[in-house]
């Protein structure tokens, strides 16, 4: 218990009463953030619903383009590693170092594939011509520009939601390291349930992104 309570002293900021008090502002600052950043995916969303409304065809033919299979397979790495990050905050509010730190890894390496994986689709576009621009070609459709702009949409939200990624990946790291030096415990463990939600909130936005990219209407460019 004496232990507990000087970390939990050693991690209060001045400007704080309680670790609780501390805590509480934590949490809401994360959900204010996130609220902003649904607000930024909203608008790309906005515009993907949109256009492919307008161009229903060449929307549906472009995503029978991509690669449903990996899509899905990146789908099902991603919602590990939201398993893989609840059981690091569980194992925070549990005290337990040695389960934090393996499950802030196994987070990380799923982070690591479903980026890697990413990584290689990008390519795969690369090497087919359908990256936006003046080199762009996309065979099967009679007007390049909705097919551009479906692919356009496709690099900016799956390149906003990778930078995300990244940036959480970065996060990921910096518990690692602390956790290692044994600054979490159960009385203090609000960096890992605050960088846990960032976390579920960029799973949560690939959720709604597979289904849009890769899903829907794709029996019309069959």
């Amino acid at each position: 218990m004496a232990s507990h309570s000087q970390a939990e002293t050693l991690a209060l900021r001045e400007q704080f009463d309680t670790e609780a008090q501390q805590k509480d502002a934590s949490t809401l600052g994360m959900w204010i953030f996130l609220i902003t950043e649904i607000m930024f995916f909203g608008g790309l969303f906005l515009a993907y619903t949109v256009y492919r409304r307008w161009y229903a065809d060449t929307f549906a033919v472009a995503s029978c383009s991509l690669d449903v299979y990996i899509g899905a397979a990146n789908t099902i790495v991603l919602l590990s590693s939201s398993l893989t990050m609840v059981l690091a905050v569980r194992a925070a509010q549990l005290g337990k170092r040695r389960a934090l730190v393996l499950f802030l890894v196994l987070t990380l390496l799923l982070g690591g594939v479903f980026l890697g994986v990413k990584a290689y689709e990008w390519n795969q576009k690369l090497a087919e011509h359908h990256i936006p621009g003046p080199n762009f070609h996309f065979e099967g459709v009679a007007q390049q520009g909705p097919a551009q702009l479906f692919f356009s949409l496709y690099f900016a939200m799956t390149g906003l939601h990778a930078l995300h990624m990244a940036i959480g990946a970065g996060l990921l790291v910096f518990l690692i390291v602390q956790a290692g030096m044994g600054r979490y415990s159960a009385a203090y463990m609000t960096p890992v349930d605050v960088v846990g939600l960032y976390w579920h909130f960029v799973d949560i936005v690939w959720v709604f992104l597979f289904p849009l990219l890769y899903l829907i209407d794709r029996h019309l460019g069959r």
